[in-house]
């Protein structure tokens, strides 16, 4: 976290968090959601704005973590942003050298690769879980064939309760409101 924010929350640590604003695609991509987005549907289907600012989507890289009830945030100065995500908190890039990267620039390692009923490649990494970018499927489709992973099949609708993460934080503010 950069210390800039840390110094913000020691200076004002009673602000409200905020929910349903900002959104996060299966291929790793941010999207702001306005009002008049939030109102038209829940994401992904009502996406919003696709950020495109690059120092501004290396602040949320760098401040984008997980609270203790598996909700994924940025960390906004003082404030909280929960984050609406389409499939998993995190989206991984692959190397043709077989290494692993999330789509914040994290490097990890693969512990598990989980392969859903459409297709969908996942890997379980001690960052957590991530759905693999669409253009990086043939390399995992290598490392199957090479021997370095061995898929597992997994109901996509599983995953959140199997690997602890919520995939609408805003939903689930609003039932316990």
């Amino acid at each position: 976290m950069d210390d800039i924010v840390k110094q913000a929350l020691a200076k004002w640590p009673n602000v409200p968090d905020c929910y349903g604003w900002l959104g996060l695609d299966a291929r790793g991509r941010w999207y702001m959601r306005d009002d008049r987005t939030q109102a038209a549907g829940p994401f992904p289907q009502a996406k919003g704005s696709l950020l495109q600012h690059e120092k501004l989507i290396d602040f949320i890289h760098r401040n984008y973590e997980a609270d203790e009830a598996g909700q994924w945030f940025f960390q906004n100065g003082p404030q909280r942003v929960y984050v609406e995500l389409e499939a998993t908190p995190l989206v991984w890039r692959l190397a043709i050298d077989g290494s692993v990267t999330s789509h914040t620039g994290k490097p990890t390692t693969v512990e598990q690769c989980l392969l859903d009923a459409q297709g969908r490649v996942y890997l379980a990494t001690p960052l957590g879980l991530g759905l693999v970018h669409t253009l990086d499927v043939g390399l995992a489709a290598d490392a199957v064939e090479q021997g370095r992973w061995t898929p597992v099949e997994v109901q996509a609708e599983e995953l959140p309760a199997r690997y602890g993460f919520v995939p609408s934080p805003a939903a689930r503010h609003a039932t316990a409101a």
